[in-house]
């Protein structure tokens, strides 16, 4: 089927967006989709924050994101806005990095005061970047994911509920090309 990168633009090791993305990864490669995961925190800093566009990693994520279908960016909030090592990272990109693609945005917070963060921060971001079609994104509470020792994850049924649903939409529209995207 597709191609979809997924990117996680926490800077934590231990991060629950990293491990709710990855949870939601399972769920894409089932429905037939290629799944390619993305951690920016794994790009060397000095190439994000000096703009070495030069450098491997660098190359590397950019052509990453040209060869896929549809990207899932899922990030932490941070002062209602998403993750400054995302940010790094888009900057880098073309300016026209997602044109023609799908794109879901999910994003994690502590409290429910961050919910506006995809819709105010993260989607005009993207939209300026040429994404064919953004499909609705979600923001999951922190304390709605568990993770356990094991590797493990346990997200509370509400939550799963509407992921389950926002990730099943952007695997359909995977599948449609968008009008925009037909007629260029």
């Amino acid at each position: 089927m597709a191609t979809v990168l997924s990117v996680s633009g926490s800077p934590s090791v231990s991060s629950r967006t990293n491990r709710l993305l990855r949870h939601l990864d399972q769920r894409l490669t089932a429905q037939g989709h290629e799944v390619i995961p993305l951690d920016v925190r794994t790009i060397p800093a000095e190439a994000l924050l000096g703009a070495d566009f030069r450098h491997p990693a660098i190359v590397e994520a950019t052509e990453l994101f040209a060869r896929a279908d549809g990207v899932v960016v899922g990030t932490p909030v941070y002062k209602a806005s998403y993750s400054g090592v995302l940010k790094a990272l888009l900057d880098l990109l073309p300016q026209y990095a997602l044109t023609g693609k799908t794109v879901l945005p999910l994003a994690t917070g502590g409290s429910t005061a961050h919910v506006l963060a995809i819709d105010y921060a993260l989607r005009p971001v993207l939209n300026s970047m040429g994404a064919a079609h953004i499909v609705q994104g979600w923001f999951t509470l922190d304390k709605d994911i568990t993770a356990h020792e094991d590797g493990s994850l346990t997200v509370a049924p509400a939550a799963t509920e509407a992921l389950t649903q926002v990730v099943d939409q952007f695997s359909a529209a995977l599948g449609r090309t968008p009008l925009l995207a037909a007629a260029s």
